[in-house]
């Protein structure tokens, strides 16, 4: 249980539930793909949406456990709307394909929530050979996002609802390298700690919702990006940190947040009002919060971006 209840601007605090801060939201009409809905935060984000009246796709790697969250959610929510479709982040094929199916299916798309990720992991490359991190948690959903733009943008002028993307990262960034984003480090094993690269695929999450806010709003899009950090939350993420995980499941419930609590500031921005035509901001316990320097530098969001363009051009 999170003991800190000091409610912010909006009314808010690190205490509140997803359920809290949706309270009263009606969000029949709207369609919303959440990555990683099969576990943790993800699934919880997914059963709110869906109770509030999302159409909500689970974007999972793991269909089997996305196909029983499905169940979950359906045998509490009768009426909810709720696909399975298989996503792996670490792999641009998968990606693509993803993509290319959601495309075919003629669903619109007013929510894409990015909260997939990894944390801490040794060493290891992707199918693309790409640091696993930098790969899952920024790469694969940047290209994700570019892939689904235009099926954002076309739903955003039919609908005329503004559409909403929002970035999972974590306080995790501020550890990221001193550097920033260290394009030329990304795949040196000899350079890496697992930590800092965590931490500078978080950066990364920031970053790219930053420079696509700038973008969107230069083109007056009716699409807001924002990032969030959702709480230190009792999840399974630290499994690659076997002592840090077992001081965390005997103290967790006393100082950090549960699931319910995790997924509040995730389903605030997504459908909370409150946040109409607020764009490129980051989020903590469901109020606006200040990110590190690094975070609000708009030259390395560029440079990030062209970066990441260049590693998922197809040759």
């Amino acid at each position: 249980m999170w003991i800190f209840g000091w409610k912010g601007p909006s009314g808010f605090s690190a205490s509140s539930t997803a359920e809290d801060v949706t309270y009263g939201i009606d969000g029949t009409g709207l369609t919303a793909i959440v990555t990683g809905g099969s576990s943790g935060i993800g699934s919880e984000t997914a059963r709110v949406l869906a109770l509030r009246g999302a159409h909500v796709v689970l974007a999972v790697r793991n269909m089997d456990a996305g196909r029983k969250v499905k169940e979950e959610i359906q045998k509490e929510i009768p009426a909810a709307k709720v696909d399975v479709m298989e996503l792996d982040l670490s792999s641009m094929a998968s990606v693509r394909n993803f993509a290319s199916e959601f495309k075919s299916s003629g669903l619109p798309l007013n929510i894409l929530i990015n909260n997939a990720g990894v944390m801490a992991t040794p060493f290891m490359l992707s199918q693309d050979n790409i640091e696993l991190q930098f790969a899952t948690n920024h790469l694969g959903h940047f290209l994700l996002t570019n892939l689904l733009l235009e099926t954002m943008k076309n739903t955003a002028c039919e609908s005329n609802r503004e559409g909403r993307i929002v970035n999972v990262s974590s306080e995790g960034h501020r550890f990221a390298y001193r550097a920033g984003i260290c394009f030329d480090k990304i795949n040196d094993e000899s350079w890496y700690n697992s930590i800092f690269a965590y931490g500078q695929s978080k950066l990364a999450n920031i970053l790219h919702a930053n420079e696509l806010a700038r973008q969107l709003k230069e083109d007056r899009v009716e699409i807001t990006v924002n990032s969030l950090h959702p709480g230190a939350i009792i999840t399974n993420l630290l499994r690659h940190h076997s002592f840090l995980n077992r001081i965390g499941s005997i103290f967790g419930k006393y100082v950090l947040k549960n699931a319910q609590q995790g997924a509040a500031t995730t389903c605030y921005v997504a459908l909370n009002p409150q946040v109409k035509g607020v764009s490129g901001e980051y989020f903590s316990d469901s109020n606006i919060a200040k990110p590190s320097s690094q975070a609000k530098d708009a030259e390395l969001a560029k440079r990030l971006w062209d970066f990441s363009l260049s590693l998922t051009d197809p040759p």
